[in-house]
């Protein structure tokens, strides 16, 4: 009986420890930013580990001007890329969250947000190297020039 019990609770242990390790990965593969009305992320530099098979980013605009004034997204690439994706984001226009519709090059977006607003986005790693140079950035018209960070697999 003294066996089965002690089983149970080693069983138990067990599950319990591996529960607690799969939420702590899963939390550190969720990251939040945010952008405020002085065209200003949070954060330079932002960090994942490289164990991520997807990674949710979260942008809350902290400010109170509209989207359409002051609008904020976050939009992941190569920053070998990053110029050229967006000079030709801004001609994608508001209706498209200034990114290029269908660019390989974008990793990942999310839509442009007012203040008082939140946006996510959820994409994988599967192309990505830790290790590798990527840009993070508002691609609003203007903003990023100052609006950008660097993005990271560790």
């Amino acid at each position: 009986m003294r066996f089965l019990l002690a089983l149970k609770s080693v069983a138990l242990a067990t599950f319990f420890l591996f529960s607690v390790e799969a939420t702590a990965q899963d939390a550190s593969c969720e990251l939040t930013i945010e952008a405020n009305d002085r065209m200003q992320f949070s954060a330079l530099t932002m960090e994942a580990p490289a164990s991520c098979t997807e990674i949710t980013v979260t942008l809350t605009h902290t400010g109170q001007l509209p989207r359409e004034g002051m609008g904020h997204n976050w939009v992941l690439t190569n920053s070998a890329d990053f110029n050229d994706v967006a000079n030709e984001g801004m001609k994608a226009g508001l209706a498209n969250n200034y990114m290029p519709v269908g660019d390989a090059r974008v990793i990942a977006g999310t839509e442009i947000i007012g203040g008082g607003d939140t946006a996510s986005v959820t994409f994988s790693t599967s192309g990505m190297a830790a290790g590798g140079e990527y840009t993070y950035f508002c691609s609003f018209p203007g903003h990023w020039g100052m609006m950008k960070g660097s993005f990271k697999l560790v």
